[in-house]
């Protein structure tokens, strides 16, 4: 699904200075290249406060911690993501309240939002999911009349743009109170290890999540908060230092593969291709067909049979996962959730697709579904 050994290979002499310039420095944790990417990925997305983390889950979790969300307050998010997001709600002892999905942009659907909102709703978490915004002008204006925080679940869209009414612009997870990233090796822009960081324009809220992911300290050993450990490591922060310079470059290479996948499958009966928002850009982390009247599975397997990864992101909404049961939710409450677990299949993307590639896996899809 992800080469990343032709990515490494391509800037090896870069990623290579950079590993080694901190194993000299035996500045393993808090060195220099941490402060350095910072820096420069707060200078990228036009925020002011960049605090890295140890991974995309400890973003989210510190980020709730530092809200000051209680137990049993709710905290709505979509059904249709990654576990880490219910997760972490789950983890710190809120009620995660699950809402159904836009068919188009699988992103969380506003009105489905407002609907769930009760007296003890706290936060919404948007999940920008495989590439592209939620509809965040909808979701802050529902925020702000109902005095709610908003964490975005950015993990998927570092990169993306979300493109306001009066076409003004803000990068993914740049416009709720704390956007959350993940720096995983497969993410749009991933380390070699684990690695994440959080974002946000508040300086107070900032603050509080630095002390948070550093053991509820402020002054070293003085604790004014219960906190954890969560930091990107030095080694970590050296590579994505590297790769941050090509970011915009290896979402366009994205794109490139999205649009060859789009013009092999558009209006074909069977599929349906990925709807491009118009109030967000897409840097595709995923490419995500929806099948009709195929069997997904066994396209799956045959592709395999090819050599072809393909997968399926996701086989199970959150209200039917065994560690997340809840008598509030059955089967069928969730239609286009439900719809999408059963249909959806994502083909291999990333930055090193070349065109031969591309023409055998598109080959290979088009020869199941047009049996």
């Amino acid at each position: 699904m992800v080469d990343l050994k032709s990515q490494y290979e391509h800037i090896k002499p870069e990623i290579d200075q950079a590993i080694q310039s901190v194993i000299d420095s035996t500045a393993f944790i808090n060195g220099p290249s941490v402060r350095q990417f910072q820096e420069s990925l707060e200078k990228y997305l036009g925020v002011k406060h960049v605090i890295p983390c140890g991974n995309g889950t400890d973003a989210l979790q510190v980020a709730m911690m530092a809200l000051g969300i209680k137990p049993g307050d709710e905290v709505i998010t979509s059904d249709f993501t990654f576990i880490a997001t219910a997760e972490v709600i789950a983890l710190l002892g809120f009620t995660p309240v699950v809402v159904d999905v836009d068919p188009d942009t699988f992103n969380l659907d506003p009105e489905a939002v407002r609907k769930a909102i009760t007296p003890k709703t706290k936060a919404i978490v948007p999940v920008h999911l495989f590439g592209q915004c939620a509809d965040m002008e909808t979701l802050m204006s529902i925020a702000h009349e109902h005095k709610l925080y908003v964490v975005e679940d950015a993990c998927q869209a570092i990169g993306a743009d979300y493109i306001f009414k009066d076409g003004s612009r803000k990068k993914a997870g740049t416009i709720g109170d704390v956007g959350c990233t993940s720096f995983f090796p497969s993410k749009n822009l991933g380390c070699y290890g684990d690695g994440g960081a959080m974002y946000t324009n508040d300086d107070a809220l900032a603050a509080k999540l630095r002390s948070v992911a550093n053991h509820g300290m402020v002054v070293r050993y003085y604790h004014d908060m219960v906190g954890v450990n969560s930091r990107l490591d030095s080694i970590q922060a050296a590579i994505l230092n590297v790769k941050l310079q090509r970011l915009d470059d290896y979402s366009e290479a994205r794109r490139k593969a999205a649009n060859w996948y789009d013009k092999a499958f558009e209006n074909h009966p069977k599929l349906k291709i990925p709807v491009r928002s118009p109030d967000s850009t897409h840097v595709f982390h995923q490419y995500t067909l929806v099948t009709n009247n195929i069997d997904r599975n066994g396209l799956q397997a045959f592709l395999a049979e090819k050599n072809i990864p393909a997968m399926i992101y996701y086989p199970v909404p959150l209200h039917m996962q065994k560690a997340y049961r809840d008598e509030r939710y059955k089967e069928g409450d969730f239609p286009v959730t439900e719809h999408l677990c059963n249909t959806v299949i994502s083909l291999p993307m990333h930055t090193e697709l070349d065109e031969e590639q591309l023409e055998y896996i598109t080959a290979a899809v088009l020869e199941y579904v047009n049996r």
